[in-house]
């Protein structure tokens, strides 16, 4: 059965003005005006010359409503978002491009300014998680020729020079065992021996709970001729970071942690040097997506106007900014101090229950995550099972060489409340006296 004119006319000026009100009353209109779905299969039949495939069923667990339980995130991250980043993610869509969305991509670069400490033009968020910002850094940074020295006492400096070698770039590597950290006497001799034009190290290690002094890092590397690139992740926001003060390169972080929003953006700064360095590239940015100079320009961070790139994380840049106002509001210092109670706080508890910590010099322990031994003969997994069950809070289990050695708790952003703590040690003493039973 074929449109008459008149019908299609009809049909297309009806689409035309309700495209845009909401979907159920287009087709509550398109139903009052006798449109029969025999009608659209003849539209379909004379647009696929009478060949249309059988459509599958819809799938059964999309038509129930999305379960969605409420969990305490005491885990490595992501940690539990606040009410107003939750609400900041219900808020009207916007086109990437509207001047009311730029403005508020305006007020994030602003924000990831103070929480890295820096007046760089470079910094931005990309879209992505921390992995996202990581692999950024490699493929702006590298080039074939380039070799990287890679401070690995974790799993993010192993993720980091696997990214690297897929770039085709040349990975050297300084190795501490987890739960220890690197001197400046030690890097120094990594840049004598392999004259890198880039050193890597992880700020906070969230699988091994540790926290590299940075303090003289950056000078180091430039009297050497290189860059310092610093993964922050799992620290920024809950120990001091000064990026401009401390000479480090490239800085990236992800939003889920103490900034408390989804796991979606991943702030990223780049300073002149580092600048430098990708402008005078031989060879072209191999990924079309992290090209931080097309990113850079997306974010305003250049002179000339805003030219499209991507598709922008709109809703989840508006938790972002929310997650950066929260922290400005309560000021870093404050933020670095409530990191530093709580952990001390948790420290105490642990110790109270006998349980050993990985990281044994508290100078070098990360206050957003702390890594906790196993005692023999406890099933790692027991314990978490148990603070799941019984209580809905996440307690994680360890990560690259520790897993199944040890227990990683978070204590970030929204979490980073003596309460919390509280809570996370009395489950852990109920859970290893059941097992004990």
């Amino acid at each position: 059965m074929a449109l008459t004119s008149h019908c299609r006319t009809e049909f297309y000026d009806l689409f035309i003005k309700r495209s845009i009100t909401n979907s159920s009353c287009f087709l509550h209109s398109l139903f009052r005006r006798n449109f029969s779905t025999k009608l659209f299969a003849a539209t379909m039949a004379s647009s696929t010359q009478g060949k249309v495939p059988a459509v599958s069923s819809a799938p059964k667990c999309l038509l129930k409503p999305i379960d969605v339980p409420n969990k305490l995130l005491m885990g490595p991250g992501p940690s539990n978002c606040p009410p107003r980043v939750l609400a900041a993610g219900a808020l009207p869509m916007l086109g990437h491009l509207h001047p009311e969305f730029t403005k508020i991509m305006d007020e994030v670069k602003e924000g990831i300014q103070y929480l890295f400490q820096t007046k760089n033009e470079w910094t931005f968020a990309i879209s992505g998680t921390g992995h996202a910002a990581m692999e950024a850094s490699v493929v702006n940074l590298l080039e074939p020729d380039d070799v990287i020295l890679v401070c690995q006492n974790g799993i993010w400096g192993q993720r980091l020079a696997d990214m690297v070698d897929r770039n085709g770039s040349t990975v050297k590597k300084l190795v501490r065992p987890y739960g220890e950290v690197f001197t400046l006497e030690e890097i120094e001799k990594g840049l004598q021996e392999h004259k890198p034009s880039v050193v890597f190290v992880t700020y906070g290690e969230s699988s091994a709970g540790t926290a590299q002094p940075l303090e003289g890092l950056g000078d180091l590397c430039h009297k050497y001729n290189a860059l310092l690139l610093v993964d922050s992740v799992a620290i920024l926001g809950g120990r001091p970071l000064f990026m401009d003060a401390w000479n480090i390169d490239v800085l990236y972080s992800g939003s889920q942690k103490v900034i408390g929003a989804p796991p979606a953006t991943s702030p990223i700064s780049f300073s002149l040097k580092a600048r430098e360095k990708i402008a005078s590239r031989k060879t072209r940015i191999r990924s079309y997506y992290f090209d931080c100079n097309e990113l850079a320009n997306y974010w305003a961070c250049d002179q000339g106007p805003r030219r499209y790139h991507h598709t922008g994380m709109v809703t989840s840049v508006y938790g972002l900014r929310e997650g950066l106002a929260r922290l400005a509001e309560e000021g870093l210092e404050k933020s670095w101090k409530d990191h530093k109670d709580c952990s001390e706080l948790l420290y105490q508890g642990l110790e109270k229950l006998g349980l050993e910590l990985l990281v044994k010099n508290k100078e070098i322990r990360n206050p957003c995550v702390t890594t906790i031994k196993v005692p023999p003969g406890i099933n790692w997994k027991d314990v978490t099972d148990y603070a799941m069950k019984n209580y809905r809070v996440e307690i994680a289990g360890g990560l690259g060489d520790l897993a199944g050695k040890t227990w990683r708790i978070g204590i970030m952003g929204y979490n980073c409340r003596p309460e919390n703590v509280q809570l996370v040690l009395r489950v852990l003493e109920e859970a290893l006296e059941s097992i004990k039973k």
